[in-house]
């Protein structure tokens, strides 16, 4: 099994589109669809995000970091939520992807490969002390 993240992006005219659709259909569907995934015993976690304006894009480009607060202004893309999924490959990811109760112009769920320990070097000592941490977080 691996696990995949189905980032969910729309841009600003999706946005729009969405804000258009009554929320009480947008929480029924969302619910079966996460209902279904449940069931199948292959969701692992998934969370929507805030609106823009209420986070911050912290910008790597120059020497010391810039920070912008939301809105940031024309977006072309926003990263709206996930879901993880354990799953047998990333076809069954897709399928999955594909079964979303998304639409509306400039939607996408983008489908990407979540790393696991045995994709890095065990003898490297961060991989080995995450590997601690992370059974420290599973003891909690």
């Amino acid at each position: 099994m691996s696990k995949y993240m189905l980032i969910m992006r729309g841009t600003d005219e999706g946005q729009a589109a969405y804000e258009q659709i009554d929320f009480a259909k947008v929480m029924e569907d969302m619910g079966r669809y996460n209902e279904s995934m449940m069931d199948a015993g292959v969701l692992a976690a998934g969370e929507g995000l805030s609106d823009a304006s209420e986070g911050s894009v912290v910008d790597f480009s120059s020497e010391t970091p810039v920070v912008t607060d939301g809105p940031y202004g024309e977006t072309k893309e926003l990263f709206n939520g996930f879901w993880i999924v354990d799953v047998a490959s990333k076809e069954e990811a897709i399928e999955w992807a594909k079964r979303a109760p998304l639409n509306g112009p400039g939607t996408k769920l983008e489908v990407r490969r979540v790393h696991g320990p045995e994709d890095f070097p065990q003898d490297n000592e961060w991989v080995q002390k995450e590997e601690g941490w992370r059974e420290q977080q599973a003891a909690r």
